[in-house]
């Protein structure tokens, strides 16, 4: 504790003295960022890198940046298809949840915990099973998002856990972005239908809200065949009509001068299909809810000396229901029961946040402090209660991120971070950056980093009295050390080209496991991994609005002890997108190809490589203030699985051929 508390101080005062004589004649508000300068330069802007506007270019990590055109015109319907469009991400869906993978890891059982998801840089994981929401539970609708960040790499430094492998910071629009009346309705296969309205305004005094609702549902596919059910009494292994979707969302935003007031909330429920943790198959029985509700008030300012001043002060509360039907019988004499799970997780957290730009620093300094004040999960059916767990915990930081500028070309990130954990201690994570331009246009970044994952409550406390489950609450945090070098090279005439290496290393990975003496499922810190990679993207932008990139990304991920290789990615993925106007730019064609070598499933069989091709067609102004989005997905009706977790009797679960969305939008 007092050695890590004498690191932070070290950095505090060590960081703020640059050798004498470096920099004499730089100036770093040479490096600030005007509003013209955002709108009109070819280098993207991102906030979630440092807590700051700066330019990509600049920021201590590998970025893509998706925005709100590219959002439309690759008809992109949720957050997991975002990202399964960038180099070195990777997405699985068990037909439930859709699970992000990214550089060599997507541990089956796991909730996307180890990616961390903001919404204009409040923290939007829940805090019982610690997830992020990439399918339709996420509370903001597509259409909302100004732009999302992909910030790869370990960021514990600057926001503790879940930063494991990266930071994802969606940032919505503006009241002003909308001046006016949305109205978006939405068809297509499966019988999936969406329905939105928002509006949004700036006011003469520059005061800004926007409120915005959605509705959708979906049948899923009326036939699903599952080989590993394939018997008489199951139906032959045939689900029907069981693979349904609802969904809804709220959000609401406000800014007045220094103030904002957001709130979000969604609402998804989803049937079961796959008779997961041994439950009646082919039952309309079977299925999930999760909803979740945060607000977030922030103050920001400007101090006469130029000082950035900000706090922030948020509630966040998340429910689960799932509905799970067991037949308790012997053969011949069934006894069916409807088993309850539940979970609700309520907190709240507050954040002070101090930015300052000295001669030759740029320092950012930070406390935050979350009360998670309801961790409560509940287990029972009509033969009594199995689970009844209310727990409780909270976390106390500080953090100090420095910028040194030792030369016009040449600059050191450094970043040290501080947690306090009421359930198991202290931990400190550091993250340093050397960023290096030689030469116009081109960057080079030499990156290391440390950041570590709390267990959640959902691992540490789940059980039900061991009919399946038993608790795990020895878990120790997990915890990554990464180095990373990045090459990002503008190429001219709206050529740019990246390329970085990697290499992560992890202790006390937490995965879900199958303890053979009893055959119950439990959390265990499974042992140390290790994963390197290589992803190398090169983009062009034409003049006439034209634009691509293509990718390619190699990973390679192990179990430490064994070297066995680790199951669920796929060790090469390639993917390109292509994007064209026509008709005077009123229209827009798209297409987006990715390929993936066969993943390793827990049966340690390989799945089918799969290559993946999806075709939009966007209007851009036919009509007056209408938009309309035709995507065909999956075009050529690939057949495919995603391997499955370990509460799955099927080793691969299959996913969905060719489907048609028809979107229309109007804005008056």
């Amino acid at each position: 504790m007092y050695a890590s508390i004498f690191c932070l101080i070290f950095v505090f005062f060590g960081v703020l003295a640059a050798p004498p004589g470096v920099a004499d004649a730089f100036d770093p508000e040479s490096l600030a960022i005007d509003e013209a300068e955002l709108l009109f330069d070819d280098i993207p802007s991102v906030f979630g890198a440092s807590k700051y506007e700066q330019k990509v270019t600049e920021a201590p990590s590998r970025i893509s940046i998706v925005t709100a055109a590219e959002i439309q015109r690759y008809g992109y319907q949720t957050i997991s298809d975002v990202l399964a469009g960038l180099p070195g991400f990777f997405t699985t869906n068990d037909r439930n949840y859709n699970y992000t993978g990214v550089r060599g890891f997507s541990v089956p059982g796991d909730y996307d915990t180890r990616l961390l998801q903001l919404v204009n840089g409040h923290r939007v994981n829940d805090n019982v099973y610690g997830s992020s929401f990439n399918d339709h539970s996420f509370p903001v609708d597509l259409d909302l998002i100004e732009r999302i960040e992909v910030i790869r790499g370990p960021s514990s430094s600057i926001y503790g856990s879940g930063a494991f492998f990266g930071v994802i910071n969606i940032v919505t629009k503006e009241g002003r972005d909308l001046s006016g009346w949305e109205l978006s309705a939405s068809a297509g296969s499966m019988d999936s239908n969406e329905a939105q309205v928002s509006y949004g305004n700036r006011l003469a005094n520059g005061a800004e809200y926007l409120v915005s609702a959605s509705f959708g549902e979906s049948d899923g596919e009326d036939r699903l065949y599952f080989a590993e059910y394939d018997d008489p009494t199951t139906n032959n292994g045939i689900a029907r009509n069981v693979d349904g979707e609802k969904y809804s969302k709220l959000f609401a935003r406000a800014t007045s001068g220094d103030f904002s007031l957001e709130a979000g909330h969604s609402k998804r429920e989803k049937d079961i299909p796959t008779g997961s943790y041994g439950t009646v198959f082919n039952s309309p029985a079977n299925s999930t809810m999760d909803s979740r509700t945060y607000v977030s008030a922030q103050y920001q300012t400007l101090t006469q000396g130029g000082d950035e001043l900000s706090a922030r002060l948020a509630y966040d509360r998340y429910v689960y229901e799932g509905d799970y039907l067991y037949d308790y019988g012997i053969p011949g004499d069934p006894y069916i029961s409807l088993n309850n799970d539940e979970a609700e997780g309520r907190a709240w957290s507050a954040q002070l946040q101090w930015r300052k730009r000295l001669e030759k620093h740029h320092v950012v300094f930070g406390a935050e402090y979350q009360s998670s004040f309801q961790e409560e999960q509940k287990n029972y059916d009509l033969d009594g209660v199995y689970l009844d767990s209310a727990e409780d915990s909270s976390v106390w930081a500080v953090f100090l991120q420095d910028d040194i500028y030792l030369s016009e070309s040449i600059s050191l990130n450094l970043g040290l971070r501080l947690d306090d954990y009421s359930s198991f201690g202290t931990t400190v994570n550091p993250r340093a950056a050397l960023i290096w331009s030689p030469i116009a246009g081109t960057t080079l970044k030499a990156i290391y980093g440390e950041a570590f994952r709390a267990p959640n409550a959902f691992e540490r406390y789940y059980n039900d009295s061991e009919l399946t489950w038993k608790p795990s609450i020895a878990l120790d945090p997990e915890t990554i050390q990464s180095e990373e070098l990045v090459l990002e090279q503008q190429l001219g005439d709206g050529w740019r080209g990246v390329f970085s290496v990697y290499k992560n290393r992890i202790e006390d990975l937490i995965a879900l496991s199958t303890d053979p003496q009893d055959d119950l499922l439990i959390f265990i810190n499974q042992g140390d991994a290790e994963a390197e990679g290589v992803e190398a993207e090169i983009e062009k932008r034409w003049p006439t609005g034209m634009s691509g990139a293509v990718s390619y990304t190699y990973q390679d991920a192990e179990d430490s002890q064994s070297g066995q290789r680790l199951v669920n990615y796929a060790t090469h993925m390639g993917k390109l997108k292509f994007n064209m106007p026509l008709l005077q730019s009123r229209l827009f064609a798209s297409i987006e190809a990715a390929y993936e070598s066969g993943r390793l499933t827990l049966a340690g069989e390989d799945s089918d490589s799969r290559t993946l091709v999806n075709f939009v067609l966007t209007s851009a102004q036919l009509v007056e203030g209408l938009t309309t989005t035709l995507g065909v997905y999956n075009l050529f009706d690939e057949a495919y699985s995603d391997p499955g977790s370990e509460e799955h009797e099927q080793n691969l679960i299959e996913q969905n051929g060719r489907t048609l969305t028809l979107s229309l939008n109007y804005a008056f």
